[in-house]
């Protein structure tokens, strides 16, 4: 792509934001860096990165000239492509990129690119580690929390760029157009952004719509939208399924997950082997594990590392054990969805800790899976009440639901009725934002209150 002339607009001073600016401004690119955040300063601003040091930065209101001079707004990925700014930009004539739209044009090797409601950072870490340990030069950037623009300029014809991508990176790209793309799920999730399930369902599709039939893209049988959607993908379409056996593909067939490609049918490991808990693990083991061997790493390199990886961190990550009790972390559990697999992950009497910011989200499916799993349910956030209403409407007896204010108290009524042989699971199925930075403060805060417990 051509972008000689060209003067960019970068909304957003996060990492996402910074990382746009800087790649930018290292290949001589005008640039305009923008947030409507009043409140900050632009020396402070300035102070993020030595690149920003004679860079334009514009706070709170944007002027209307600065729009006609540029021809490209790069958005972070938490700026909404429909506040009435991105609406002005896109009036006066700017293309409407995102972070990962700007990072595919200096792309120089392999792009292997996850998305789906839950599972993509489990699979993105995974599917790194299993190029890392064949050999490759491996890039892991996205969602994940890694800019892909802070990595781009270091790839190589050789390497390899495994990126977790998210609805809202998704809005904004064109021509980002992976090697290799998988789709995990979709479920409801983020409707406070996209509005419609058909609206999200379609933003989560655009990671496939520029491949072509020498391209792949994974996608999961059991998802009956993902299963129509095969259809209208141009690229070699891979299926994993965790319920039934597949003549192509990866499945899992009692405890074996087996690939069969060509004719050749082998087992590439057991379940239990695997340190991850729960049949949405297995998926996400299936879908790097396609990725992978439709990327020609061999079966022998990938189960090494298959059998070796604990998971990351906030996502059913094990704490501790506290008289007898055993404490998981699933801060990453921000929907419904998410949620409802960490607790069918769990294998003994459960205390579930969730609530948080409401998405408008419906919690129903995820109190019908408790199938007298979860001995008491302990809520805190805006959604705290709203969950409640629909826990006691289905059933669940309301003597068992513990309304609290805060994590701290949300952790001392677990402590009060959790018994040795029991488990304690913070799983909000709600994201943190109101009364956390993120999910990751949220994940940390509670391991060092568990930590802290008495042995």
């Amino acid at each position: 792509m051509n972008l000689n002339g060209k003067k960019f607009l970068v909304m957003g001073t996060g990492v996402s934001g910074i990382a746009a600016a800087e790649l930018l401004i290292s290949h001589k690119f005008p640039v305009v860096l923008y947030d409507g955040k009043a409140e900050q300063n632009v020396e402070a601003v300035r102070e993020k990165s030595p690149a920003l040091k004679e860079a334009v930065i514009f706070l709170g209101e944007l002027p209307e000239h600065v729009m006609t001079e540029c021809d490209i707004a790069v958005l972070s990925p938490g700026v909404p492509t429909d506040l009435p700014v991105v609406t002005g930009m896109k009036e006066a004539g700017l293309e409407i990129w995102g972070e990962i739209e700007l990072a595919s044009v200096f792309e120089k090797g392999h792009v292997f690119a996850i998305t789906g409601t839950n599972g993509k950072t489990t699979t993105t870490a995974l599917l790194g580690e299993i190029m890392k340990h064949a050999g490759l030069e491996t890039k892991v950037v996205g969602n994940i929390g890694i800019p892909y623009t802070s990595l781009v300029s270091s790839t190589t014809e050789e390497s390899v760029t495994v990126a977790e991508i998210s609805s809202f990176q998704l809005e904004t790209v064109h021509k980002f157009c992976p090697q290799v793309s998988a789709i995990l799920n979709i479920t409801p999730d983020h409707l406070n952004r996209h509005h419609t399930m058909e609206n999200y369902r379609h933003t989560k599709e655009r990671i496939a719509m520029n491949q072509d039939e020498s391209q792949v893209c994974v996608l999961n049988y059991e998802d009956t939208a993902l299963r129509e959607f095969a259809g209208q993908v141009k690229a070699q379409v891979v299926f994993f399924s965790s319920s039934r056996k597949l003549d192509e593909g990866l499945c899992l067939a009692g405890e074996e997950i087996i690939w069969s490609w060509k004719g050749e049918r082998i087992s590439l490991c057991s379940t239990s082997e695997l340190q991850l808990l729960g049949k949405h693990n297995y998926e996400n083991v299936m879908a790097a594990s396609a990725m992978a061997l439709m990327g020609g790493v061999s079966p022998e390199k990938i189960k090494e590392v298959l059998v070796s990886f604990s998971g990351v961190e906030h996502r059913i990550e094990y704490v501790a054990t506290k008289k007898g009790v055993r404490y998981y972390n699933d801060s990453k559990g921000t929907n419904p969805d998410a949620a409802i697999q960490a607790v069918r992950a769990m294998r003994w009497p459960t205390i579930l800790i969730g609530g948080g910011y409401d998405k408008e989200s419906e919690y129903d499916e995820w109190i019908n899976s408790f199938e007298g799993k979860v001995k008491k349910f302990v809520l805190l956030g805006a959604t705290r009440e709203k969950i409640r209403d629909t826990a006691v409407r289905l059933g669940y007896p309301s003597k068992d639901i513990v309304l609290t204010d805060n994590l701290q108290e949300a952790v001392e009524a677990c402590v009060k009725y959790a018994e040795n042989g029991d488990a304690v699971l913070l799983s909000p199925a709600c994201a943190s934002w109101g009364m956390f930075q993120n999910y990751e403060q949220r994940g940390e805060m509670f391991k060092e209150m568990v930590r802290a417990l008495q042995e």
